[in-house]
């Protein structure tokens, strides 16, 4: 399942909302260095959807704040 984000890094909490079946905004209190930001993204979206960390990829938008992510199950 393939699902686009808008990433909100450093933000006061982690947290998900959805705006419909294929759109997320996703707050990540982690600041966009390093990687740091994208790595909480996979970690919460893990969580959110209860899958492995392994199973989901950001696909594009590594360095932006728009996101494709990839979600295997």
């Amino acid at each position: 399942m393939k699902i686009i984000i808008k990433a909100k890094p450093g933000s006061r909490e982690d947290k998900i909302e959805k705006v419909d079946e294929a759109n997320y905004i996703v707050y990540v209190t982690a600041p966009p260095i390093d990687g740091k930001a994208n790595a909480a993204i996979i970690k919460l979206l893990a969580a959110h959807f209860d899958v492995s960390q392994s199973l989901i990829e950001i696909i594009s938008g590594h360095m932006a704040r728009v996101k494709v992510v990839e979600i295997n199950n």
